[in-house]
């Protein structure tokens, strides 16, 4: 069992975070409703939060502006091996740009414990 633990504190066999979107392609102002899948690890772990970053991407690759940002969950008890569906709904912001040649969006979701490595799951999305 401290096997399992410290394990968990460096990542291996840790809780993770994926969030599922019903498409990848969203217009300015829309309301996407979609959900975080939570899978526990091979412990159980403390949540104090999942964010989730809305970040714009140069063409480049290299320089990222964050467009938006929200805390989901604030604090909760996974299990191990327990899985969860925890609803998300979010609204595109106006006036945000277009993704054109060269710019791209993604969501930036971060599961962090009490203890432990952050999970973090990426999801790239186009706004027409």
């Amino acid at each position: 069992m401290i096997l399992r633990k410290y394990m968990s504190l460096f990542g291996v066999g840790s809780a993770k975070i994926d969030l599922v979107l019903p498409k990848t392609s969203f217009k300015q102002g829309e309301l996407l409703r979609g959900y975080f899948f939570l899978e526990g690890g091979i412990i159980e772990q403390k949540l104090r939060r999942v964010e989730c970053d809305l970040v714009m991407i140069d063409k480049n690759g290299k320089e990222e502006k964050l467009i938006d940002s929200t805390t989901v969950l604030k604090s909760d008890i996974i299990r191990a091996d327990e899985r969860n569906k925890l609803s998300f709904t979010y609204r595109i912001p106006q006036g945000v740009p277009c993704s054109q040649e060269g710019v791209r969006y993604l969501f930036k979701t971060k599961l962090t414990f009490d203890q432990g490595v952050e999970s973090v799951d990426e999801d790239y999305i186009s706004i027409v």
